[in-house]
């Protein structure tokens, strides 16, 4: 597929960006409807939705991370034990109430 003929459209990259934060946004609307439904078979089907919606987020993103387009830092063995301890001590359900 051609790439930006002479500055005229999109290129691969920005298409390829673009559908992950349409994707991106629609698994925050979806999860935020979906919270605030409280019909049970209405929920059931914005869960099939968001599920939908989170796994071509996740292709898109593993496209563009093959491709280099966008790249993660790897999380530390310290990092992840600083967030696993505040989740632990501050998000703990039993110690809610």
């Amino acid at each position: 597929m051609p790439n930006n003929i002479e500055g005229r459209g999109l290129t691969d990259r920005e298409m390829l960006q673009l559908c992950l934060e349409l994707e991106k946004g629609r698994c925050r609307s979806i999860s935020h409807t979906m919270l605030e439904t409280s019909h049970k078979e209405l929920r059931e089907i914005y869960l099939q939705c968001f599920e939908n919606a989170n796994s071509n987020q996740y292709k898109l993103y593993e496209i563009l991370n093959e491709k280099g387009w966008y790249q993660t830092d790897i999380a530390s063995p310290e990092q992840i034990s600083k967030v696993q301890e505040f989740m632990q001590n501050n998000l703990h359900p039993d110690n809610q109430f």
